[in-house]
């Protein structure tokens, strides 16, 4: 699936839930299905800087598409980096650095972050965007 595909999926999900309180309730689930960071990545070389609670955050490259993990010690958080691994991961670093996340707005979901989390949901896309950048860079090398 391309990035547009999966962020139209996930507002389609989101329009579902009829308050915020279900959507917190299931980006709560999507965090605890995340699938558990490899625990050499639970350093602080691979905490995303501006994020109020702990960030893990670790992308490799593999057949020319980014893989991410992540963890976080808060359940909102993780519900968001869950998110985006879902957008994210498996995809080329190409279409990573072009993405356009329409569904952050579709889904309201910045607006109901409060800034400090909304500050980190930034931290968490432009770090993504960065390994990509990074791996973009080494593909053409």
């Amino acid at each position: 699936m391309t990035i547009a595909e999966i962020q139209e999926e996930i507002i389609e999900e989101f329009a579902f839930f009829e308050d915020w309180m279900q959507r917190y309730e299931h980006m709560i689930a999507l965090g605890k299905s995340l699938p558990l960071i490899d625990p050499q990545y639970k350093t602080d070389e691979f905490i995303i800087k501006g994020c109020q609670s702990k960030v893990w955050l670790h992308a490799e490259l593999q057949d020319g598409k980014v893989i991410l993990t992540a963890d976080s010690d808060a359940i909102i958080t993780k519900g968001i980096v869950a998110l985006l691994i879902r957008v994210f991961s498996g995809q080329s670093p190409e279409a990573i650095v072009n993405a356009d996340l329409a569904f952050v707005d579709e889904i309201g979901l910045k607006e109901h972050l409060s800034p400090t989390r909304a500050n980190g949901l930034v931290s968490m896309i432009k770090q993504i965007k960065l390994y990509a950048v990074a791996y973009q860079s080494q593909l053409k090398a």
